[in-house]
């Protein structure tokens, strides 16, 4: 057990450290004000599309698919019962109407794109990415359709919620399901294969200098005072993915099917919360509190969940 915890903290530590270069380029003003904006873009529109294409084209077959269909399924019902859960315990945080909705977001959805994708191939393989991929659809679904309806302002939206799953992400799906099934990847020049897997290995640590960044554009002593916000945290970094691991195990779920789950759901705060309302002129600080806690705390915790998920699945 300690050995996987140490085996697992190894590469936490590693997004950590890409977190404070982002901290330190903000307080420090070494990158423009801008730097969040155009990570935030490279992130979106070329870095995760390239980890997508990269892995459905490498792992996506009939014969994957056939054996996959069980992952979505459990990822399904935990997600359902994820936002009915939030739904309701968000109403215990705030009595606000906007800050109870960026409670419910935020125990409805982890980081599971950014982090989770950036974890999962260093903990459990680069094949398993392709699993994890497959067990995040209905959390992306339901992230780009519920979710944004929760962080954009109300009276603020005026797009209709299903143009938001038109993104690079269900994009670069699509493209790579289509390479991987097709065979055409085999086909593929070798210097743009190498060119999108080069990118897809900058994701990560780019994605968590990003976090860094916006983070650091923030008044750290007044996002520490929060007492609700570490309710919020232990609820998203420990219960909720203890909880999931538990009932998908009672429902039949595998090993497999279960570290899946603590990464869909384990990983901390997201910045959408900091985001979306940034665009609309909602409250931030609320997000950006979340995200400094929960990204710090889950550098431990993580591992630790790992460690003992390695014993309760055997």
């Amino acid at each position: 057990m300690i050995n996987t915890f140490l085996a697992t903290l190894s590469p936490m530590l590693v997004l950590f450290c890409c977190m404070v270069i982002g901290f330190i380029a903000n307080k420090t003003k070494i990158t423009p004000e801008n730097t969040a904006t155009v990570l935030s873009k490279l992130e979106n529109y070329f870095l995760v599309p390239a980890l997508i294409i990269n892995t459905f084209s490498k792992y996506c077959t009939v014969s994957s698919i056939k054996s996959g269909y069980k992952i979505i399924i459990f990822s399904l019902i935990a997600t359902l019962t994820g936002i009915a859960i939030a739904f309701f315990l968000a109403k215990a945080f705030t009595k606000d109407a906007y800050r109870v909705n960026i409670y419910r977001y935020a125990l409805s959805f982890a980081n599971f794109a950014f982090m989770g994708n950036a974890i999962v191939p260093a903990i459990l393989g680069e094949e398993l990415l392709y699993n994890y991929m497959l067990y995040t659809l209905p959390l992306n679904i339901a992230c780009y359709t519920y979710g944004i309806m929760l962080l954009i302002p109300k009276g603020e939206n005026k797009e209709p919620v299903l143009k938001y799953l038109l993104n690079p992400i269900f994009i670069s799906i699509i493209i790579g399901a289509v390479l991987g099934l097709s065979g055409a990847v085999n086909y593929m020049p070798g210097f743009l294969k190498n060119t999108i897997s080069n990118c897809a290995v900058c994701m990560g640590p780019l994605a968590m200098i990003l976090t860094g960044f916006v983070i650091g554009g923030y008044d750290i002593p007044k996002l520490l005072k929060n007492k609700k916000i570490y309710i919020a945290t232990f609820l998203r970094l420990i219960v909720l993915p203890a909880f999931f691991i538990v009932f998908l195990k009672l429902l039949g779920a595998d090993s497999t099917v279960l570290k899946l789950t603590l990464f869909g759901f384990g990983t901390p705060l997201g910045l959408n919360t900091v985001v979306f309302p940034a665009a609309y002129g909602g409250d931030t600080k609320t997000g950006a509190s979340m995200a400094m806690i929960s990204h710090t705390l889950c550098v431990i915790t993580i591992p630790i969940m790992y460690a003992l998920l390695s014993v309760f699945v055997k």
